[in-house]
């Protein structure tokens, strides 16, 4: 760009500078373009080495030192315009999660929040802030869940409303029962108690499984966290780079950061890994079975999706009191959203699926 230049100055080859001073003589340098463009750029780069290292989701995830702020930006700071309010992404004074990007609408268009309200998310996750629970304090809560769901183009808003609520009921079934608190005679019933857990109980491994493409970072654990308690190394590491987190180094983030907890469940959700279909494509009809499939008597429905999440361990067994825990989870969540539960709830008669990348682990 020659903007700011004089056009009576020649700039083909040379830069001509004149500087006048009150002495009224002149004085011209001469400087080769090739040499200024290469003064330039040692400039910038000096500036740039100069600056904060790069966090947030500019970075991978990356914290700031030090406590310090992580900026819109991507730079770390203590000032207001690191820190301040509408500037700061992560490690901000008030502690708030990074916000995510809110996408057009799903395939059928409309938001999620149409389609469960605060108060519904209130009732059918009732003790979720018990003083017994690890997600008291509202860390799972209604603004999180949203703010999550929307950067997931279809979950709860694909099909009629009838599909919409059924995939809502059945995402909080199955998470409600990966993170129950409840028992048998608990106030409320054992079905008002989902979403009390953030963390695997227990003592846990590492769950690190050797890997070329998600190596396992020095100290960290993939135990299970979150809604779905996701765990794994294969797990926290294609989910991280899927919503823009490096999950690898920083998987606790799963149980501290709670829009990028529901982001973890939601992926899992909407995610197929062959030969598996995805839950979100089973609740909303888009997957059919195949004749091998049907064989193996693996029909559209809530069933299936549990098959998908754990069913070498409870499909295919007869009655099984974890496969009706979910079952209970789910017919509780459409009473409160108002919608039939629909057929085939129930995997017990179901041959699980071969093992894809979301393994059966929970």
């Amino acid at each position: 760009s020659t903007s700011g230049l004089s056009p009576s100055l020649p700039i083909n080859k040379y830069l001509y500078f004149t500087t006048f001073f009150p002495s009224l003589f002149t004085t011209s340098i001469k400087m080769r373009l090739s040499e200024f463009t290469a003064l330039s750029l040692l400039f910038s780069l000096l500036l740039l080495t100069a600056s904060a290292e790069q966090c947030g989701r500019q970075a991978g995830g990356a914290r700031c030192a030090a406590g310090l702020c992580c900026s819109n930006f991507g730079w770390c700071g203590n000032t207001n315009d690191y820190c301040g309010p509408g500037k700061c992404q992560s490690q901000c004074p008030s502690g708030p999660s990074p916000k995510p990007p809110t996408p057009g609408p799903g395939p059928s268009g409309g938001d999620i929040g149409s389609v469960i309200s605060n108060s519904m998310f209130d009732q059918m996750l009732k003790h979720r802030n018990d003083n017994a629970c690890q997600g008291k304090n509202n860390f799972y809560s209604y603004n999180a869940f949203i703010n999550a769901a929307r950067s997931f183009r279809g979950f709860g808003t694909t099909g009629d409303t009838t599909a919409r609520k059924r995939e809502i009921a059945a995402f909080f079934a199955q998470t409600s029962h990966e993170t129950t608190g409840g028992w048998p005679t608990a106030p409320d019933g054992p079905y008002a108690w989902g979403y009390c857990f953030l963390r695997e109980q227990g003592s846990p491994g590492a769950y690190c499984t050797p890997s070329g493409q998600w190596s396992c970072a020095p100290g960290r654990k993939y135990f299970g966290r979150g809604p779905i308690q996701i765990s794994h190394n294969y797990n926290y590491g294609p989910c991280g780079r899927a919503i823009g987190v490096d999950l690898l180094n920083n998987p606790d983030l799963v149980a501290t950061d709670p829009v990028i907890s529901f982001k973890s469940a939601i992926w899992f959700w909407m995610t197929p890994q062959s030969p598996k279909p995805s839950c979100h494509d089973v609740i909303t009809g888009r997957w059919q079975p195949s004749g091998a499939d049907r064989a193996a008597n693996r029909l559209p429905g809530f069933g299936v999706i549990t098959n998908i999440i754990n069913g070498g361990l409870e499909c295919g067994r007869g009655s099984d009191s974890r496969v009706q825990d979910r079952i209970g989870f789910y017919r509780r969540y459409c009473g409160i959203l108002g919608v039939s539960p629909g057929n085939n709830l129930d995997c017990g008669n179901q041959r699980s699926f071969g093992n894809g990348l979301l393994v059966d682990t929970m």
